[in-house]
């Protein structure tokens, strides 16, 4: 009866095979979701088919807030620590599952449920963060950024559940400080790339606010066939259509198009040509030979210009 009871206790003391089993699937949805947002990041998928409309996902992970790092043309995706995160999480469920490793079995067991634990604190904070992020800043939807956040709440949830702990009391406590700590660094972050706190119009008399968006290769690669093909994309500094055109491209891709100013009073004014050429409305292409005004979705400009990858968009 003792010894019956003892095998029990150490079976609890190891956790729910089924919570850890349960968390590697979960893990390995999370790796499929961060890890394709990474390469499509990277220009090496095309476009991800979003649930609510391609435009929320693609205005979320263009964002600032969508990319963790960048300096000139490098950049670290936001999204590369969440997949870097969740197969951490993908090793730790399955690490004591492993038959060759029986004898260690409990103190690696104990160790990974720690691991676990605090992984998944951290992710499902950050989640919350960026979840804000994109409701009151960016005021828009991603699925993707969604499911992470409901995957990291299910992975924390079992290992709350699952882990077989002895002292809920110590797990809540470092649970609060890992939260707080993680809270605190991610408002940091958060608000060291909201672009509403950096000066976003040059201080130059008639230049346009500057582009904040993140380009994709895709999108860099479009702007040069444009600038190759003769497209001209006619815009005044004051012109918030003109803007939100030039941040569909983003910040980079943007600077290889062709712009020509048309305002009077805009710096480095081309007024004579605009008038030449009939300018009444702005933003107004000319691609081909032909004049169109109006902001252009950037599948539209791909077909217009016949560029040839028209689906990465």
């Amino acid at each position: 009866m003792g010894s019956s009871r003892l095998k029990s206790r150490r079976r609890l003391d190891m956790g729910s095979k089924w919570a850890r089993v349960t968390i590697a699937i979960l893990s390995t949805v999370g790796v499929i979701d961060t890890g394709s947002i990474t390469l499509n990041k990277w220009g090496l998928i095309g476009n991800l088919n979003c649930p609510g409309g391609l435009g929320g996902c693609d205005k979320v992970l263009n964002s600032p807030w969508g990319t963790f790092f960048h300096i000139n043309d490098f950049s670290i995706p936001l999204s590369l620590i969440g997949l870097i995160s969740y197969l951490l999480i993908l090793l730790m469920a399955v690490f004591p599952l492993i038959p060759i490793l029986k004898n260690q079995k409990s103190n690696i067991s104990k160790v990974t449920w720690w691991g676990s634990f605090y992984i998944a604190t951290s992710n499902f904070i950050f989640s919350l963060i960026l979840i804000s992020v994109m409701i009151f800043k960016i005021k828009a939807f991603c699925f993707f950024c969604l499911l992470s956040c409901l995957i990291s709440l299910s992975i924390l949830l079992l290992n709350i559940f699952g882990g077989g702990w002895e002292d809920y009391g110590v797990l809540f406590f470092r649970g609060f400080i890992m939260s707080v700590a993680v809270l605190l660094a991610g408002l940091i972050w958060s608000s060291s790339v909201d672009p509403s706190t950096k000066e976003v119009a040059n201080n130059v008399q008639g230049m346009p606010p500057a582009v904040i968006a993140i380009s994709s290769p895709e999108k860099i690669k479009l702007a040069e066939h444009l600038t190759k093909e003769g497209a001209v994309m006619y815009n005044a500094y004051w012109c918030p259509h003109c803007h939100d055109q030039k941040e569909m491209f983003g910040k980079e891709a943007s600077k290889k198009l062709n712009l020509v100013e048309c305002a009077k009073d805009g710096f480095n004014n081309k007024r004579e040509l605009c008038e030449a050429k009939g300018i009444t409305g702005f933003p107004s292409w000319e691609i081909n030979g032909s004049i169109d005004s109006g902001v252009k979705s950037l599948k539209e400009l791909a077909e217009l210009s016949n560029y040839k990858n028209t689906n990465d968009f």
